[in-house]
């Protein structure tokens, strides 16, 4: 007789061996694709597929124009992701800057006032003593 430990070991092994076998049962549908499919499949890969090394290397030192990896004269549209997040965050930083500069325009008006609030109070604190001064 085996040990115990290399009975576990061995239904382990086989355990293992029948549940791959279950899983190569398995048998995944193919999906019937039409000719029309084919065809549109076939062109988009070509169109990827005429990148040579050397556009990707044009590509790369155009920069950000370039970011879908396919040349822009060969592609069907323009990639504008990158164009429209940049215009939004600068956009979002000039909003920003708006609302600063009319806060603190806003706070110095508000200093200001209060400013002359203060002096006003100290004024008539001010006759308030002389008129009681003079009473007495």
């Amino acid at each position: 007789a085996l040990p115990i430990s290399q009975e576990k070991k061995e239904d382990e092994i086989q355990a293992i061996a029948t549940m791959m076998e279950k899983q190569a049962q398995i048998v995944v549908k193919t999906r019937e694709v039409s000719e029309e499919d084919k065809r549109r499949k076939a062109a988009v890969l070509a169109q990827y597929a005429n990148i040579t090394d050397e556009e990707d290397e044009e590509d790369d030192e155009k920069g950000a124009a370039a970011t879908a990896g396919i040349p822009l004269e060969k592609s069907f549209f323009k990639n504008t992701n990158l164009e429209d997040v940049m215009n939004a965050r600068k956009q979002e930083k000039d909003t920003l800057r708006e609302e600063a500069q009319k806060k603190k325009e806003q706070d110095k008006l508000q200093r200001e006032k209060d400013k002359l609030v203060k002096q006003e109070r100290k004024e008539k604190e001010k006759k308030r003593t002389q008129k009681g001064e003079r009473k007495r």
